[in-house]
């Protein structure tokens, strides 16, 4: 008799990519997978905790993917190893999402101070969930404040 073991998408992905040091992308279980030349790759095995109304992944969590692939495709082309926030985001929900999602995203242009991205989501099945837009602005990595309200530069950032 073949009896087939069904792994639920969270055992899939403890070994897969890197944790983000971002406390909302941990809370999330956002998976870091690739960042060179202008690209990036993360993914998202959805959670109950995940979704709406209708059991399929709601829109914020798919517009926080879309924002955070960009951002890593962005920081990714920057030879000055900067930091990145969000200027602008568009983005077109195309159908709904469930299961693993992935996203790849791509730096389509690079100023001095702007980064200008595009991204698409994909379900488990490789469908086209999602597609979005961004501009981005480069910034000097800043320091932080930890629990105790002392200024630091997290573990994977550095001072200029």
């Amino acid at each position: 008799m073949n009896k087939q073991v069904q792994i639920n998408p969270q055992t899939q992905l403890a070994n897969l990519g890197e944790e983000l040091n971002v406390p909302f992308l941990k809370l999330l279980g956002v998976r870091f997978l690739s960042a060179e030349m202008g690209k990036g790759e993360i993914l998202l095995a959805l959670k109950p905790e995940h979704t709406n109304t209708w059991a399929v992944a709601h829109g914020g969590v798919l517009l926080t993917l879309m924002d955070v692939a960009m951002a890593v495709a962005a920081r990714s082309g920057d030879p000055s190893d900067r930091s990145v926030v969000t200027i602008e985001l568009k983005n077109n929900f195309m159908q709904a999402a469930n299961g693993i999602l992935r996203v790849k995203a791509d730096t389509v242009r690079r100023t001095a101070t702007m980064a200008f991205c595009e991204a698409k989501l994909y379900n488990d099945q490789g469908e086209i969930c999602c597609m979005a837009t961004g501009t981005f602005q480069y910034i000097k990595r800043l320091p932080t404040r930890n629990a105790k309200g002392e200024r630091v530069v997290n573990e994977d950032l550095h001072s200029e």
